[in-house]
């Protein structure tokens, strides 16, 4: 009979990276479960899988999230100004029910709204979302009533968005499924998930990287194209590709992908564009025109001289910032001794898009989470980042308390509400800080370090370079060298199983 240490579940699968082997915070946090794994554990032989654990974990932590928003849900959301801010709850979805005309049957970006708004402001793939969850919401009853329904149906809907991205994640780096817990338990995420819709677009663009990283080129863009069709920022990630491409001469896959995206994206939109077209606009004449708002760089900046900010200052001046970025990224990643990987770029671009824009409303931590779980799986750099943007988490809504709580004052003041922007702002360029860092030095990556090129870079993994800058280019250098177990940077671990981290 063969011993536990050689057991595997088989023998062509890759032997998986264990963070309580290789993480101090993970084997730490372990103690609570037995502690690290040890070497002669029988691995492979059990239903728990990694990513099955991971999808549970990920449902118990948003069900713990809708748990929290219960004093609105009880009548925080309907009575009193302020006390849906004091309890830290506050949903957009329960609102804009009846504020977007659910209630009454009205069909998104075709019938115009009462009021200033005219109509729905969100991308059309997430008006359709908006719409499915009214249809499954039964009329009847009192509206506070069909608004805390239409609220159930959405978390309903959300969750089984959160359990996508946490197995996409978990499934995009092959030998790193445990990775996936840095997304089930950010409780960044379990506490913004069910703010808004944004989970959507997470989900299609974590499916998008899951997709890339098998090398399922045309599968990945036509899912970029969905996710821009739910959210503006997934489409940034074609960014950081073509740098990618371009250094590694992968044009033809790009230009599939590329082709994929926009015509997912036209074949959602046309429809509206066509035979609703002020409806259809809203969402970009409403992003542009916009003021200053909560969280963002220009509001600390207009809080803290105590000057105005326009609406076009603000625009041009997040153009340049943006520009200036990408500028960067190109220089990052053609001059870098080793080709950054995929889910690297896609992060610092993402996060460079949230720094500087005009809004940083709390839901928007979502849209990095997976992504920083890919771009740097390292739990004390990933709960330091976390437990900044708990802060501004708390910081935002008890400002708000403050500012309609009258002359109570109950809350936090303009000073406190700074300081909680400037903790987001820090907590955010910390970790895009690390991820740099990462790319000029690999062997500080932790994938790297486990032996792996670029597991989410699908057709880029171990590609040659065909064109680099500056040092880089001298002399011409592989992304990676795998002949027999050692690799550029870091080397493969002993051959194990697949099951506990």
């Amino acid at each position: 009979m063969p011993s536990a240490e050689t057991t595997r579940a088989s023998a062509h699968e890759p032997e998986l990276v264990r963070p309580t082997r290789e993480d101090g915070v993970a084997a730490n946090g372990s103690e609570l479960f037995g502690g690290p794994i040890g070497r002669r554990a029988l691995l492979g032989t059990s239903w728990w899988t990694p990513v099955r654990v991971i999808a549970l974990v990920a449902i118990g932590m948003f069900a713990l999230g809708m748990v929290q928003k219960l004093p609105c849900y009880d009548g925080a959301w309907f009575f009193g100004a302020s006390s849906q801010y004091t309890h830290a709850c506050y949903s957009d979805i329960p609102h804009l029910y009846q504020g977007r005309g659910f209630a009454d049957g009205l069909v998104p970006y075709f019938d115009k709204i009462p009021g200033d708004m005219q109509y729905l402001e969100y991308p059309v793939l997430t008006g359709v979302f908006m719409e499915v969850a009214a249809w499954l919401t039964p009329g009847g009853g009192s509206i506070q009533h069909q608004e805390q329904i239409y609220w159930m149906v959405n978390a309903g809907m959300l969750m089984v968005c959160a359990a996508v991205i946490a197995v996409c994640t978990a499934r995009t780096h092959r030998r790193r499924p445990w990775d996936g817990l840095l997304v089930a338990l950010a409780p960044a995420f379990a506490l913004t998930a069910t703010i808004n819709w944004d989970l959507l677009a997470v989900a299609l663009l974590a499916a998008a990287m899951l997709m890339w990283s098998r090398g399922r080129v045309l599968a990945f863009g036509v899912l970029i194209g969905l996710a821009t069709a739910a959210k503006f920022y997934p489409f940034l990630v074609l960014g950081p590709l073509f740098l990618l491409c371009w250094r590694a001469g992968r044009w033809r896959e790009f230009g599939t992908a590329l082709l994929g995206a926009v015509g997912a994206w036209l074949v959602v939109n046309l429809p509206v564009m066509y035979f609703a077209p002020e409806g259809w606009a809203k969402f970009y004449s409403f992003s542009h025109d916009r003021g200053v708002d909560f969280g963002s760089v220009f509001l600390f900046i207009s809080q803290w001289l105590k000057i105005t900010i326009t609406p076009d200052a603000a625009n041009n001046w997040a153009l340049v910032m943006m520009v200036l970025a990408c500028v960067g990224l190109t220089v990052l990643t053609l001059t870098s001794p080793r080709r950054p990987r995929f889910a690297q770029l896609a992060f610092l671009i993402v996060a460079v898009f949230i720094l500087t824009n005009k809004v940083y409303s709390p839901q928007y931590v979502l849209w990095l989470v997976p992504l920083a779980a890919l771009a740097r799986p390292r739990w004390r750099d990933f709960l330091i980042w976390q437990a900044c943007e708990v802060t501004y988490f708390l910081g935002i809504w008890l400002y708000l308390a403050y500012t309609t709580s009258g002359d109570a004052h109950k809350g936090l003041p303009t000073d406190g509400y700074q300081v909680a922007i400037l903790v987001h702002l820090v907590g955010t360029l910390y970790l895009c800080a690390v991820v740099v860092r990462d790319i000029f030095m690999p062997e500080r990556d932790p994938v790297r370090r486990a032996g792996d090129d670029d597991p989410s870079g699908g057709v880029l993994d171990e590609s040659e370079d065909v064109f680099v800058l500056g040092a880089a280019a001298h002399p011409p250098r592989h992304a990676a060298h795998f002949e027999g177990p050692q690799v550029e940077w870091g080397s493969r671990p002993a051959p194990v199983g697949e099951g506990s981290p």
